[in-house]
């Protein structure tokens, strides 16, 4: 199965609005911050694309909606990163797929890389950068560094980590799914 532009977008209409675990924003919310953040920065169409995309694993795990706390206070890492690029494999390429699945991983470079990044972090990426392994040694950092994909895998982090603003407004999920739809394999 692949999703399509439609089902990605019954998707955030029908499980977005649950809260970003532990964050003051909704999924749906933190999706458009981080493409919005992504658009404003100049970023293509394809990472664009990613950042909104991102966490869609998480609207895939249906017990998110039932759990009674954060699935990380709970100690559950749910790899998220990696749940929805099967059904994202038949829709868009490599350029979409692989900040993904490595914006996990380019926070765990973050915090062995970057002075302060740590620090920045909100309560809820702390307990979740401890369950995904923690900051990377060194030679895992520079096996990330290494990677084709991981400047934009980091740029991605990098918003994803800004785009917990309560209120805030943003373009609407049309207007991002018009750009995925520039993106999308024909």
């Amino acid at each position: 199965m692949t999703l399509d532009l439609a089902e990605i977008a019954r998707l955030f209409a029908e499980r977005g609005g649950v809260a970003y675990a532990g964050e003051p924003v909704s999924q749906t919310e933190h999706a458009l911050q981080c493409a919005w953040l992504a658009e404003q920065a100049g970023a293509s169409d394809a990472l664009v694309t990613a950042a909104l995309l991102h966490d869609l694993g998480h609207l895939l795990i249906a017990e998110h909606r039932t759990l009674p706390r954060s699935p990380t206070e709970l100690g559950i890492d749910d790899r998220h990163q990696f749940i929805a690029l099967p059904l994202l494999r038949g829709a868009f390429d490599v350029e979409v797929r692989e900040p993904i699945r490595l914006h996990v991983d380019a926070k765990r470079y973050l915090c062995a890389t970057q002075p302060g990044y740590f620090s920045k972090l909100s309560p809820d990426s702390v307990r979740s950068l401890a369950l995904q392994g923690g900051p990377m040694d060194d030679v895992a950092a520079q096996r990330f560094a290494a990677h084709p994909w991981s400047g934009d895998a980091v740029r991605l982090r990098l918003w994803d980590e800004e785009a917990k603003v309560q209120g805030l407004k943003t373009p609407p999920m049309a207007h991002f799914l018009e750009t995925a739809a520039r993106v999308m394999l024909r």
